[in-house]
């Protein structure tokens, strides 16, 4: 490998670090309001329509890292989705509570 081919890949390791650091702290700036709705069992706080809709931006995100091989995009949207997707099921049970 060429020195130019070898400083890119350095380029990109720390661009990807870079990434990694931002997945890191919006991924887990949505972690309180997860504890917060396991704490509670309530997701009154969250509007339906928004929770569904980011639900699919993430899962779309998530796809499109996959796709471009970028760990810093489906990490993060991997375990925002399951984040959002745990507060979406305690606001679905509360719109439609089971009838027993």
């Amino acid at each position: 490998m060429d020195r130019s081919a070898m400083a890119r890949e350095d380029e990109l390791d720390r661009i990807e670090l870079i990434g990694l650091v931002a997945c890191f702290l919006t991924t887990f700036a949505f972690l309180p309001q997860a504890v917060k709705t396991w704490r509670t069992g309530s997701a009154d706080d969250f509007s339906l329509p928004t929770l569904l809709i980011l639900e699919g931006g993430v899962a779309l995100w998530a796809i499109y890292g996959v796709l471009r091989a970028a760990p810093s995009v489906w990490i993060g949207n991997g375990i925002t989705l399951v984040l959002a997707g745990f507060i979406l099921s305690v606001k679905l049970r509360q719109a439609w509570p089971s009838r027993n």
